[in-house]
């Protein structure tokens, strides 16, 4: 997470971010090759291995560009492969930021599927009082429009306290502090809407805390719980948790670094890998690895985990912005198309020392997911085209100056 770096820019900050180190955003295991069967004819070719040297060659741009480690694990078909750079393991776990909300997202369809709720409800029906203040009203919104975006409710985290005593140095103060999810609802409260539910789109973090009290209200049980339930267990994530208010990373995992700054010049890097995952809630606190995250993308994509009506629901894109016509956002699901042609389906996650992405191609065959241990460089964007398209990074010349550096990761894109 981080200040003035701000998602309330629309998501278009986070997807032009994902355009260029999507933000949005994502070597110790060699290539798991395919399984050739005894074939009938010799002129025959076996099938052809994945080639990752274009993704290995990204990870490894972005630890030159300052990303202190890298891991990226990809699957096609039944071929696995795993790569790092830096300070990494291939099975590090990390805090996956918004890819939470695909979770989340997800819980909230299967109750539909159930017919416990429809995501037609007005938020008012589940949460009646608490979306009131300054504009905002849920009765004039649906549980649809927190999902996708469009519901116009102010993102908490483009507050200026909030950001200040979160992303900044202040952080280092409140660190450990719990954050509930009335609290953060009501700093959103104050602010007036970013526009009337269902006109425009825009990210919003609020909306996925709002979902989570919503599967809290419909259940009697912790939004957490119903994804462990619904979810983690059923596709047997390991790796996979919902931490609460618990602070340290379980183990294997790399430290996480974090500037806490939104100067442009500064150096001081800190260690930001322990902290209180509330003040994300059910909007980014989600730990997981890519091993977890690949599994949970391709069954979802599937149709493992969804009926599909209601998977067909969730991929229903909204336009994000005019100038990228080739993303589009769906409930807690986002669309885009590469430079080379190719559509891959996922998400991205930036929180505190945190840059993540997990995609996969719209038939769940071919996936991908990556984190950078840091949230002020690398270009994670870069590593979803060498994966998919064969697209070889461009170094920077050895004359060139240092790149500026960017600030801290927008929270939770």
């Amino acid at each position: 997470m981080s200040a003035a770096h701000t998602v309330r820019t629309t998501h278009t900050v986070r997807t032009t971010r994902t355009a260029r180190t999507v933000r949005t955003v994502l070597a110790a295991t060699v290539v798991a090759g395919l399984t050739a069967t005894a074939l009938a004819t010799p002129a025959l070719a076996a099938p052809v291995k994945p080639d990752h040297r274009a993704t290995q060659q990204a990870l490894d741009a972005a630890v030159a560009d300052g990303v202190p480690g890298a891991v990226a694990q990809a699957r096609s078909g039944r071929s696995g492969w795993t790569g790092t750079a830096g300070e990494r393991g291939g099975q590090d776990r990390y805090r996956v930021g918004s890819i939470t909300k695909t979770f989340v997202a997800t819980v909230l369809l299967q109750l539909q599927a159930e017919g416990r709720l429809d995501l037609d409800d007005s938020v008012e029906k589940w949460l009646p009082g608490v979306v009131r203040g300054n504009g905002h009203d849920g009765r004039e919104m649906t549980v649809r429009q927190l999902l996708n975006h469009t519901s116009g409710v102010y993102s908490f985290t483009s507050d200026p306290g909030f950001q200040e005593k979160v992303f900044g140095p202040g952080f280092l103060k409140h660190r450990y502090d719990t954050w509930t999810p009335e609290q953060i609802v009501a700093i959103a409260m104050a602010h007036k809407p970013d526009f009337a539910p269902g006109t425009n789109w825009n990210y919003s973090n609020t909306n996925y805390v709002l979902a989570g009290m919503v599967i809290e209200k419909a259940t009697g049980r912790p939004y957490g719980k119903e994804v462990q339930r619904r979810i983690i267990k059923p596709l047997k994530l390991r790796a996979t948790t919902v931490p609460g208010t618990t602070v340290t990373m379980p183990k294997p995992s790399s430290l996480a670094y974090s500037k806490l700054s939104m100067d442009p010049d500064a150096t001081t890097v800190h260690d930001v890998s322990e902290l209180n995952p509330s003040l994300a809630y059910a909007a980014g606190e989600m730990i997981s690895d890519s091993n977890d995250l690949q599994t949970f993308y391709r069954a979802l994509l599937k149709g493992r985990l969804l009926p599909e009506a209601e998977l067909r629901e969730m991929t229903d894109t909204v336009t994000v912005s005019p100038e990228l016509p080739g993303m589009g956002y769906g409930l807690g699901l986002m669309r885009q198309k590469l430079s080379c042609g190719k559509e891959v389906w996922g998400h991205g996650g930036g929180i505190h020392g945190s840059t993540s992405e997990a995609v996969a191609t719209r038939n769940g065959e071919h996936s991908l997911a990556l984190n950078f241990n840091a949230d002020w460089t690398g270009d994670s964007q870069a590593v979803l085209e060498a994966e998919f398209c064969g697209t070889i990074p461009k170094p920077a010349p050895k004359s060139a100056p240092e790149p500026a550096q960017q600030p801290p990761a927008a929270p939770l894109p």
